[in-house]
């Protein structure tokens, strides 16, 4: 009866792989998508970690306010590059699709082993994928936080790739440098180059402007937006609202200082003001390049009398949010680049914008950008 049953998973295992038979698969087309893949999910992983420890620094890592367009350079490679590299993944899974129903499904411990890291692999790199292009479209269909999941997943999945990448070497050695002969096979690889090409053409507008037109997939129009830049959350939603000229509205800097600080907007208005280019950088990809003007945060904090070295916390009028406090370190408060703005393009912020006082400060994410601001808390 046990051979019976082995004798039926065999055929079938056979006529099922038998019906994803192609002769566009070969093991140097799988090889070469494997090395693009490779370099791809490398770039992605380390792209990734500098936005979550830039977003969640350890206590000892002060990361650099220069150059001002690093945020936006890594994060818009790491969304934009994650698009470009969907065509990528399918071709090389469509590539490998029959191994799945080899038979028998392992032949020891270590054949196993080596598809337990496969099926990692896999199944990461497919969770990574989805979670990731519906978190840039704002949707969670899901009970657990992105940011959370998507940063250890990440680690698993880029593990399981080391380990797989060096037990698949030695075929991958073979086929490296090797041009693929076969025609077929050539422009099969062209078109998954081309595919992974225009994914990218049609999604980098949101981050170079001069694209803007061809951005027809890019989950966001850089012109799109109160005076004319985009916004993710607005004054309504974090139930912010301040109307021009409110007395009430007040500005603190309290904590380790000589001085507290309480000052109302004209107070703010009437300090010498500052006017300086800087990319409003999202964590979904886009970003958009402004002149703002307001006043230096260096300049506020010398004014109450902070030590240089002070970590600063910038606290939000919004009263619930994850974002609504965000931490700025020596090298960013200290930056004459960083500040309290007040104008946004020539002209008062718009209440969604952060209306009447939001941070900006270079190389930093547009979360970590404060809007709303009411207490500075200097520790």
């Amino acid at each position: 009866m046990s051979r019976r049953l082995t004798s039926i998973a065999v055929t079938f295992g056979q006529s099922l792989a038998g019906r994803f038979t192609s002769r566009l698969r070969s093991e140097r087309v799988a090889a070469k998508l494997g090395m693009w893949l490779g370099i791809s999910f490398t770039v992605a992983f380390a792209t990734g970690l500098f936005s979550h420890f830039t977003q969640h620094p350890p206590t000892w890592l002060l990361w650099p306010s220069r150059p001002v367009n690093l945020y936006r350079v890594t994060q818009g490679l790491h969304v934009i590059g994650g698009i470009a590299t969907v065509p990528l993944l399918l071709a090389k899974l469509w590539t490998v699709y029959p191994k799945l129903w080899q038979w028998p499904p392992f032949r020891s411990a270590g054949h196993a082993a080596e598809r337990l890291f496969v099926l990692l692999l896999v199944a990461g790199a497919l969770f990574q994928l989805v979670t990731g292009l519906l978190n840039i479209a704002y949707t969670y269909p899901w009970p657990f936080g992105f940011v959370q999941a998507h940063y250890w997943t990440a680690f698993i999945v880029y593990g399981a790739l080391v380990i797989h990448a060096a037990n698949e070497w030695s075929k991958v050695r073979r086929h490296l440098w090797v041009r693929v002969e076969d025609p077929d096979r050539r422009r099969f690889l062209t078109t998954v180059a081309a595919a992974c090409g225009v994914a990218a053409l049609v999604t980098v507008g949101e981050a170079v402007t001069p694209l803007k037109g061809l951005a027809v997939l890019a989950p966001r129009d850089p012109d799109a937006g109160p005076q004319g830049v985009p916004v993710n959350r607005s004054a309504a939603a974090a139930g912010v609202r301040v109307a021009p000229g409110d007395p009430a509205y007040r500005l603190v800097v309290t904590g380790a200082v000589r001085t507290e600080l309480s000052l109302a907007y004209a107070d703010l208005a009437a300090l010498p003001q500052h006017t300086v280019r800087l990319p409003i950088a999202c964590v979904e990809g886009w970003s958009v390049e402004c002149e703002w003007t307001g006043v230096r945060l260096r300049d506020l904090i010398s004014r109450a009398g902070a030590a240089p070295d002070a970590f600063l916390t910038i606290e939000s009028l919004e009263r619930t949010g994850y974002y609504r406090t965000s931490e700025v370190r020596p090298p960013h408060w200290n930056d004459p680049l960083t500040l309290l703005a007040l104008q946004l393009n020539g002209h008062p912020l718009d209440a969604d914008h952060g209306y009447p006082v939001r941070l900006i400060a270079p190389n930093r994410p547009g979360v970590m950008q404060t809007k709303w601001v009411g207490t500075v808390r200097v520790a």
